[in-house]
């Protein structure tokens, strides 16, 4: 009885520890900063070109990383990708990925769908300068006079 008791104790205890963790508020990645841009403002349509201004972002579970990237658009889809290195150098992005995730990338809203790899990393391509121009701010009225 009292070790099923301190068992339930435990587990309690455990479960707080694990809901404080969870509370803290996440800082946002930079998928999701740029995630959140492109959903506020929304994007024009990218047309078919290579573009040598891109974002490349990689995910795997809660950790994301962004890099300077060149891409080729054919027929509205994302073709290939490839991010710039630090002496202005090309990679070709080349991963294994899961049931052809890298095929037929359609790009929404200046934002390329979800590739994923057998590994499970998300790979997305983001065009920036496809963002809207913020709208302006409503214009406040004025407060009533006594006149």
């Amino acid at each position: 009885m009292i070790k099923t008791l301190f068992l339930a104790v435990a587990i309690t205890l455990t479960s707080f520890q694990t809901n404080a963790q969870t509370d803290e508020p996440r800082e946002l990645t930079c998928y999701n900063k740029w995630s959140q841009k492109f959903d506020e403002r929304g994007a024009e349509e990218v047309a078919d070109g290579v573009y040598a201004d891109v974002i490349i972002t990689s995910r795997m579970g809660a950790k994301a990383n962004c890099w300077s990237g060149k891409a080729e658009v054919r027929n509205k889809k994302l073709l290939r990708f490839w991010i710039i290195k630090e002496d202005n150098s090309e990679e070709e992005v080349n991963r294994t990925w899961k049931g052809n995730s890298n095929k037929d990338v359609a790009i929404i809203n200046g934002m390329s769908t979800s590739m994923i790899t057998v590994h499970n990393e998300l790979l997305n391509v983001l065009w920036p300068k496809k963002i809207k121009p913020k709208k302006a701010a409503a214009k406040k009225a004025p407060e009533p006079t006594d006149d």
